[in-house]
């Protein structure tokens, strides 16, 4: 095998790094996690996953852990109801709509990102993860690498692989190529206990997702298997927006008045939402690699996830593509189909750029989709289409 006596260093602890630390050990290769939190409960994880059954999906099974998966998964959260920005429904899943068909390419179950990460924790060998670990640099040290983090602490390792997310620290290493701004940001809020503090948006979502179409803007609500929800904003504005307004993102009041200004014609029953969340809120300019990047493979360092190929959200495509990538980049290290490492890193990265170009293709034109002035019609025939 081409990773005997090796060992590997994997950046970056999300959904992508778990899955092939998993799938790696499965194989008897040697694998640290270095993931920079401080421990597995250190930050609120974000909004619930869909996973699609030929990616994802497809990953989880690969590392035995389907079966895990249906004991977290949360059936119905899938189902969504569209909406204008008078809260008035114009389409909603089917009540018929089955809350588990595992095998079709239609069914895209939700899981909160908590419990996915603490399945892929437990089935990882003890002390695989290695915590507080925030990468700083690297360098090359005999026929591998070197990495140093903020702790002080710098471990070696034959083979890195970058899986530290949009802002990787390691990607600069492989290549200069650069993300764009898409045109497009997100607001993003989270309410406790909404059941209490927001019942009518929760009667609204009744455990599932809210998408909300009005005058080129959305706003986009999931609740969470513990009653919590997380909501969107999502508007298209200039790059700097969220540095050069005057919004206080700790301040709910001025967060109230900026969306009754920016919001004008929706309706006040969207109110609660930004007076009972939680502050700070987060804006999030959303950025995509570009569809034809391109880069030398390097022997010992690669990398997968948004550090490879960010994108925006609007194809369910995130999550799902690096725990993806972690399936096939597995089975290139693993297989023994291939002679060399590079050989095998190259088939990797080829393929991937070629899958996540046409994915992040899908996502920026959803985008576009749903922040048109025709967004509420166009995703109500879409959706009623599938």
């Amino acid at each position: 095998m081409l990773l005997e006596q090796k060992s590997i260093a994997i950046v970056g602890g999300g959904p992508g790094g778990l899955t092939l630390a998993r799938l790696l050990q499965m194989q008897g290769a040697h694998v640290k996690v270095y993931e920079r939190d401080f421990h597995e409960n250190a930050r609120v994880q974000g909004s619930p996953l869909d996973m699609h059954q030929e990616s994802g999906l497809a990953a989880l099974i690969k590392a035995g852990l389907l079966d895990e998966f249906k004991k977290h998964f949360r059936p119905g959260a899938d189902k969504m109801v569209i909406v204008n920005e008078c809260a008035e429904l114009f389409f909603s899943d089917p009540e018929a709509k089955p809350q588990e068909d595992f095998g079709s390419a239609y069914f895209r179950p939700e899981i909160d990102r908590g419990p996915l990460r603490n399945m892929l924790l437990a089935a990882l060998k003890p002390a695989t993860v290695v915590w507080d670990s925030h990468f700083l640099s690297l360098e090359k040290q005999n026929t591998g690498w070197l990495l140093h983090f903020k702790n002080g602490l710098s471990a070696y390792a034959d083979l890195v692989i970058a899986a530290d997310g949009a802002n990787s620290k390691i990607r600069p290493y492989i290549t200069p190529v650069k993300s764009f701004y898409t045109g497009i940001t997100m607001l993003e809020g989270n309410v406790y206990n909404s059941n209490k503090t927001t019942p009518r948006i929760a009667a609204l979502l009744n455990g599932g997702k809210i998408m909300a179409f009005g005058n080129a803007k959305n706003l986009l609500i999931g609740q969470k298997g513990n009653g919590d929800l997380g909501f969107y904003a999502s508007f298209k504005a200039d790059e700097n927006w969220h540095l050069n307004n005057s919004v206080d993102y700790a301040d709910k009041n001025q967060l109230l008045a900026w969306f009754k200004t920016e919001y004008a014609e929706w309706s006040v029953v969207w109110y609660e939402l930004f007076e009972n969340a939680e502050t700070p809120f987060v804006p999030r300019p959303l950025y995509c690699m570009p569809l034809d990047q391109t880069w030398e493979t390097l022997p010992n360092l690669t990398m997968l996830g948004d550090a490879a190929h960010v994108m925006p959200p609007f194809a369910g495509e995130g999550a799902n593509m690096a725990m993806l990538d972690a399936l096939e980049l597995s089975a290139c290290l693993t297989s023994g189909k291939y002679a060399t490492l590079p050989e095998a890193i190259s088939f990797f990265e080829v393929n991937m750029r070629k899958r996540a170009a046409l994915a992040a293709q899908e996502s920026l034109e959803n985008g576009e989709r749903m922040h048109s002035e025709n967004a509420l019609h166009t995703m109500v025939h879409m959706f009623q289409g599938h």
